[in-house]
């Protein structure tokens, strides 16, 4: 094949998988042909998963796959097949449990080498072309001159893979107390002086700060919300964050959230948009709001597309001296810096640590910040308003040089989970901050889902492309809408958008479930079988589509009156309490779920003339423990039956449809609610006897 002559993937969408389309490397995407051509030939399958925004994916590229003589190795001896782990996330999971079990360890590019059946039998991360070309080799000749040896490993692996996917019950579910016990065993890893946990690299994990959060504020537990409100100053002030741009990139390579992996994902920026709304809800920090308003900034400027809906990510490379080199385009040096701000360059530094601390390498600097505004002129005995205003100058001028750069590449593909992330991410910057073009950009995208991603058989699409076909929604896709309708609900008291939730609620029981088995699976019954069918439970950077499941079955349950929902949400808890319990790190998600069961978790429905203003007044609070739900008119949905006068709005305090005498007052309404999140002491730890109401 020559060089320039493009492969099989010149026919593909995903950006990803068009970037290796003139790799000499005879690529084809994951279908039923690739692994056709691997059986009819007697090959195995080389099978190389990766995204668009990963650094390592393009070293690997440029030093194997673009290589002539790497390519006629893959191409004599393998049917290569290239995946955009974003556009098959259900291909992905398979083989990264695979890799794992096989090596300890996992990361992109994920390569595996399978059976023409698509049963894996060896893998690896990032290989030079050296060692690449060895284990090819190698791979080849044991395929060849032992295939039973092969095939027994290959079945033995995939026993082993169904057998991980199989999570453990309990009978009693997961108590307040356990919860209060599970965190207590996270708190020696809690970094004392950064937030997060200790150690790098350093993920920031929203999910688990939501209920640290969450646990801080119904014990006032005073460690557990000063972690909280460390981890989110440290993050906004880090590397990590783009001063500049707004924004956050995917993860930081050290312990201080300094120097990133600089890839912005558009999942990151989502939950971060949320999670800083809630934390400006909770602990009133005006960093948190500003922080806000720039990852709102950046969402906006960097990933919209135009026709609507959002894009999945920028790359961690970009276009330096005509090569590509990574967070090139965040970078600066101090001759740079110098030339552009002139006279305020000592104000800048000392901001943003243009000195060792902030220093990268050959002379590069990451900005970050280890103090506000208003603490750096107290300390520099400036007046607090110049600095900010002189600040507020430089970043502006540099931020038009770096827009003179060569751009980051746009991973273009639309993503229905992120965008289902995204308008949640959205509605929290509206309720908990009242930024009111997050309002109207979550009203947008609602909408645009509604339209584009939802197809007219009620069906989801994975992602979106005009005009093509697209791949049907996985679980984690209508999970995530289904959140996000339910914020949406919050912040404009249209029921529309609980109903499209619901409607795409019993979709999910009908397509995702089997008998008895509570959890859902991340594929639909009627798409193309892998060689497993994969239950996705672990919360992780992005937390598990079951999670988020048991959270929408128990919201929707409530707010419609469907008790069947509820219980299965109960049901599904169960059935990971047990790995919870043993692996509590990966199952924050579950462990918020756990806190919803055990203590009351309330219904708040406001009815009456005035009944959504006042709603919009009591959701700015944070209120982990409540669903709101107001209406002015009359409804006959369950929450405002018979509950509506025309004279007045009136408060409904419930739980589980049992409501206490109504209140006019919202002052008074939310010092009820404050005070119904709170956990008595003996509830947090298990050592003080067993919890009322265990799940």
């Amino acid at each position: 094949m020559n060089e320039k002559s493009p492969n099989a993937l010149i026919g593909e969408t995903s950006p990803y998988l068009l970037q290796h389309a003139y790799n000499p490397v005879r690529w084809e995407a994951w279908n039923d042909q690739a692994l056709a051509r691997a059986r009819n030939e007697n090959k195995p399958l080389l099978i190389s998963i990766g995204y668009a925004a990963c650094h390592w994916c393009h070293v690997m590229e440029h030093e194997c796959f673009e290589d002539p003589e790497v390519a006629e190795v893959m191409n004599t001896l393998f049917v290569p097949v290239k995946v955009d782990r974003e556009e098959r996330p259900d291909v992905d999971q398979v083989y990264m449990d695979a890799l794992q079990i096989m090596t300890g360890s996992g990361g992109w590019p994920l390569n595996v080498v399978a059976l023409p059946d698509g049963k894996p039998f060896w893998g690896a991360t990032y290989l030079p072309k050296d060692k690449w070309m060895q284990a090819l080799q190698q791979l080849a000749d044991l395929y060849r001159e032992d295939p039973q040896r092969v095939s027994q490993y290959a079945g033995d692996l995939t026993t082993a893979l169904e057998r991980i996917n199989t999570p453990q019950g309990a009978a009693t579910g997961l108590s307040a107390a356990q919860v209060g016990t599970l965190i207590e065993a996270w708190k020696p890893r809690f970094d004392p002086e950064y937030g997060g946990m200790r150690g790098a690299p350093k993920f920031m994990m929203p999910v688990t700060l939501q209920l640290l959060m969450h646990w801080g504020e119904a014990r006032q537990e005073s460690a557990v919300r000063e972690h909280v409100a460390r981890s989110l100053r440290a993050m906004a002030f880090g590397g990590l964050y783009d001063q500049l741009g707004g924004g956050f990139a995917r993860y930081s390579v050290d312990a201080r959230w300094h120097v990133p992996h600089f890839e912005k994902m558009l999942y990151d920026n989502a939950q971060l948009l949320g999670l800083y709304a809630q934390g400006y809800a909770c602990y009133g920090d005006p960093l948190f709001r500003e922080t806000v308003e720039g990852c709102l900034g950046f969402i906006q400027a960097g990933l919209a597309a135009e026709d609507g809906g959002y894009h999945a990510s920028l790359d961690a490379d970009s276009l330096e001296e005509g090569r590509l080199v990574e967070g090139a385009y965040y970078a600066w040096n101090k001759t740079e810096l110098r030339k552009h701000l002139g006279a305020d360059f000592d104000l800048f530094s000392e901001a943003y640590n243009i000195n060792a601390h902030g220093r990268w390498e050959e002379g590069k600097y990451v900005l970050l910040r280890r103090e506000d505004e208003a603490a750096l002129a107290g300390r520099l005995g400036l007046d607090p308003k110049w600095v900010g205003k002189r600040l507020e100058a430089c970043r502006s001028r540099l931020l038009k040089v770096r827009q003179t750069r060569p751009r980051p590449r746009l991973d273009n593909k639309i993503i229905a989970s992120w965008n289902g992330l995204l308008l949640s991410g959205l509605a929290d910057a509206y309720r908990y901050c009242g930024l009111e073009e997050a309002r109207q950009a979550a009203l947008a995208l609602g909408q645009w889902a509604a339209t584009r991603l939802v197809q007219p058989d009620g069906s989801l699409s994975h992602t979106f492309r005009p005009g093509r076909s697209q791949q049907p929604g996985f679980l984690e896709d209508y999970a995530a809408l289904i959140e996000g309708y339910i914020k949406l609900y919050g912040i404009c008291w249209d029921a529309r958008w609980m109903q499209k939730a619901r409607e795409l609620c019993a979709r999910v029981l009908q397509d995702f479930s089997e008998p008895g088995q509570p959890l859902l699976y991340f594929k639909s019954g009627s798409d193309r079988p892998l060689i497993r069918r994969t239950l996705e439970t672990a919360d992780n950077v992005i937390p598990a589509s079951n999670s988020i499941m048991a959270k929408n079955l128990f919201q929707l349950g409530l707010f419609f009156a469907d008790m069947a929902w509820v219980d299965r949400s109960r049901s599904m808890l169960g059935a990971v309490a047990e790995s919870a319990s043993k692996y509590s790190g990966q199952y924050a998600n579950w462990l918020q779920l756990a806190l919803w069961h055990d203590r009351p978790f309330l219904e708040v429905a406001l009815c009456g003339p005035g009944a959504e203003a006042l709603g919009g007044q009591l959701g700015r609070a944070y209120l982990p423990h409540c669903l709101l739900a107001a209406s002015d008119l009359e409804s006959p949905l369950p929450l405002f039956e018979n509950r509506h006068l025309p004279q007045s709005a009136r408060i409904f305090i419930c739980s589980l449809g049992q409501c206490q005498q109504p209140l006019d007052d919202p002052d008074a309404a939310l010092s009820e609610l404050r005070e119904r999140l709170k956990l008595p002491e003996e509830q947090g730890s298990g050592s003080h006897g067993p919890a009322r109401n265990k799940v």
